[in-house]
């Protein structure tokens, strides 16, 4: 079974290979100097196998009558041949790190571009830390292998081919001899290593377990003491490190063998085809300095076969980076276009919308709808709220007026034309959303506002921020509008996050506006400064609120009570808190009850 798997991924791994020939388009603006470097590359490796030859004829040059002269001869002849080498050499790393860089630079851009382009879809079933790792670790992986990994390939193949053709031009029966031992040896010493190794990984894992341990320890060291569970995680500790021990110490025992191995095998092959050599010598069919570099020359073609397993994994790592690279390459990108915000070419919205029996499941989960044949309208400039309980499917409304989703069936229409029919970038330019846990860039306040409209002035950016009532508190940190926020918006308060939001929306000056629940998570001095800029905010344009505090709705022009992705009531605050039975009712005095017995909590 485990050999079919083997070679069912050798097969996946040359398809990727063929697949992988496409980034070749990123590399191919530099074919000149790649080929060049690859001439140097040659050059360099037939300089290499030109070194034992001449360390041969030197030791020869001792037993001629004029052997100062002839020595100095093929003295000189080495030097020149180093100088060579070390040329060849640098202008062929030179070469292959410029192509390298410059076309990987290119695919490192044109990877980011794909991924924002890609539609929602695809980043419900990725991580970040996935597609972080594609731009940085794959790509590396990749760098590595046009400027180094392919290189290697080529020369231990010129050594390979080139050293066996000399070696047979020395000594057919030698070379014969030393074909018939070092090569076998060589691939045993090499089976043998990747078996040490992948022991060593079995160490590395067991060992990452234990640190795990600690780490989760450390983490909820208060629920540790909190149960009197040191002891506890101590011997879990302890079992794992024992482990680690015990693996450690029978992987000692295989690196002995294999260095011992390596001892008796490839230095018993040397010294077998050196006594072969000498043999050879004795009877007059070889002199001492050919059998210098027969040595030489075997232990070159021994290196690089033994190098070729290390090179072939390389080769396969660099396989499968491509083929996670290409999986982003192939997924169906999002209609947008990379513009700047023009608004006199915009196709202006006035902000009407309707959904039209719409149903909606997400697609990680199609079984399971969303919303079943919503229906409601929204005129230019109404303030429309939708409120029920968690997992009714408030913010699947927001995401499929976003674009982030399309509906399975029924249709969203905008001022009384479907969805689908605007250019998606120009209508997502005219939408602006404040969410719940809003996040900051990490940069500058001024930057994070200008991030609504970008070009924006300075004017316009304090403007914005005079309106969301953020202006004051801005500028009483000591560097104003230059004050970094930090990551995420950590060096502010979420009061203060969310105002930076409301002036980053009002900068946009959208067409619909949409805000999922901006004041839940805020104190009610917090949300009080909030809710006057949200006010301000949905002045002459439709918005759309899931409220979590239900009292913060009292003005909205329509309420939509939803349960299980339907509507089962709406109306005005006054209409829905009229009926003696209704659901919002029944929500708005469950959560005003639970208001009382929290103050009342705080009073006692």
């Amino acid at each position: 079974m485990s050999e079919k798997n083997d070679s069912a991924k050798k097969r996946i791994d040359w398809k990727a290979l063929k697949r992988g020939s496409k980034l070749y388009s990123y590399i191919r603006p530099y074919q000149g100097k790649f080929l060049l470097g690859v001439v140097f590359l040659f050059l360099s490796s037939a300089a290499n196998l030109a070194f034992p030859k001449l360390l041969g004829d030197l030791v020869n040059a001792s037993s001629l009558e004029n052997f100062n002269s002839s020595i100095k001869q093929v003295a000189l002849m080495l030097f020149g041949v180093l100088i060579l080498q070390a040329t060849f050499s640098y202008f062929r790393i030179i070469l292959f790190v410029q192509v390298a860089e410059k076309g990987l630079a290119a695919l490192r851009q044109a990877t980011y571009e794909k991924i924002l382009r890609l539609p929602m879809t695809f980043f419900n079933t990725r991580r970040v830390g996935e597609l972080n790792s594609r731009i940085s670790s794959d790509i590396s992986q990749l760098q590595e292998t046009f400027t180094t990994t392919l290189a290697e390939f080529i020369r231990q193949l010129i050594i390979i081919i080139g050293g066996i053709v000399l070696l047979l031009f020395t000594s057919v029966k030698l070379t014969l001899f030393m074909l018939a031992i070092l090569p076998v040896v060589v691939l045993a010493a090499v089976a043998f290593g990747r078996f040490i190794r992948k022991y060593s990984k079995k160490v590395q894992d067991e060992l990452a377990d234990s640190n795990t341990i600690v780490e989760e320890t450390l983490q909820g060291i208060g629920s540790v003491k909190a149960y009197t569970n040191e002891l506890f995680e101590l011997n879990r500790y302890k079992t794992t490190t024992e482990l680690v021990a015990q693996t450690a110490i029978k992987g000692g025992y295989y690196r002995a063998a294999f260095a011992s191995f390596i001892v008796l095998g490839l230095f018993g092959a040397v010294v077998a085809v050196i006594w072969q050599g000498s043999i050879l010598i004795a009877e007059g069919k070889l002199d001492a300095g050919q059998l210098i570099s027969f040595v030489l020359y075997s232990s070159f073609i021994g290196g690089s076969i033994g190098g070729m397993a290390d090179v072939y994994a390389r080769i396969q790592k660099a396989v499968g980076a491509t083929e996670e690279l290409l999986e982003i390459f192939e997924f169906e990108e999002e209609p947008i276009q990379f513009q700047k915000r023009n608004k006199s070419s915009l196709s202006k919205i006035r902000g009407a919308l309707a959904f039209q029996n719409v149903d909606f499941a997400y697609p990680s989960r199609n079984e399971l709808k969303v919303l079943k044949g919503l229906r409601f309208q929204a005129s230019a400039g109404q303030k429309i709220a939708l409120v029920g309980s968690s997992g009714a499917g408030k913010s699947t409304v927001m995401n499929l007026i976003l674009g982030f989703y399309h509906p399975n069936s029924g249709e969203i229409q905008i001022d009384g034309k479907a969805l689908p029919s605007y250019d998606l970038t120009s209508y997502r330019q005219q939408l602006a959303l404040v969410p719940q846990d809003v996040l900051l860039f990490g940069g500058s306040i001024s930057s994070n506002i200008e991030y609504g409209n970008p070009g924006s002035s300075q004017i316009e950016i304090e403007e914005a921020a005079k309106k969301a009532f953020a202006h004051d508190f801005i500028l009483s940190f000591p560097d104003g509008y230059d004050t970094l926020v930090g990551e995420r918006g950590i060096q502010l308060s979420g009061g203060q996050r969310q105002r930076i939001a409301i002036a980053r929306a009002l900068l946009c000056n959208p067409a619909i506006l949409l805000l999922d629940e901006a004041t839940s998570a805020l104190d009610s001095e917090s949300e009080a400064e909030v809710q006057k800029a949200l006010e301000l905010l949905m002045q002459g344009r439709t918005s759309i609120v899931i409220a979590h505090r239900l009292s913060t709705i009292r003005n909205a022009d329509l309420i939509l009570v939803m349960e299980q992705g339907q509507i089962v009531e709406q109306g005005t605050y006054l209409e829905l808190m009229s009926k003696s039975a209704g659901r919002f009712k029944e929500l708005h005095n469950f959560q005003s009850q639970n208001l009382e017995d929290t103050l009342g909590e705080k009073s006692d």
